[in-house]
């Protein structure tokens, strides 16, 4: 465990069970099981990136606060598009969920497009408020006043 931790093995960016366990002379399936045991996967990374705003946490007492404690009158919107969605058309209708048997759809499609989601979420409320656009162009303007009246 302490070599998986603090040692980087040479020619390699990462320990392989195999590589570990020739350099410590254990077996593959014993590393396997330290490994598992303690939660160690040195193959897989991840990423971050350093905060470099140093008004970023009072940034976040706004917007959170906006959540929890909106000012009187204000309609606050949770916002969020999801672009270049496959449209696709089932071959078949679904056929819908049933007492011990779940939703069922054909595994084959005709493909139909692209599409964009927008979407809102009033956060007093509930509501939700969806368009769909076949191109993005002006798309996110004409939802903006789609949803400018929103609460209201």
């Amino acid at each position: 465990m302490v070599m998986t931790l603090e040692e980087i093995p040479k020619n390699a960016a990462h320990w392989s069970r195999k590589s570990m366990a020739e350099h410590s002379g254990l077996s593959k399936s014993t590393v396997g099981r330290i490994w598992r045991k303690f939660q160690l996967k040195p193959y897989l990374t991840d990423a971050f990136k350093p905060l470099t705003d140093s008004l970023f946490v009072e940034k976040v007492y706004d917007v959170v606060g906006l959540y929890f404690i909106p000012s009187e009158g204000t309609v606050v919107l949770s916002v969020d598009e999801k672009a270049q969605i496959q449209a696709l058309d089932r071959s078949q209708p679904v056929l819908p969920m049933m007492p011990g048997m779940p939703e069922r759809r054909t595994h084959d499609y005709a493909p139909n497009g692209l599409t964009t989601l927008f979407a809102a979420f009033g956060v007093a409320t509930g509501e939700v408020i969806s368009a769909l656009h076949r191109r993005h162009r002006a798309a996110d303007f004409k939802f903006c006043r789609q949803i400018s009246g929103a609460g209201h």
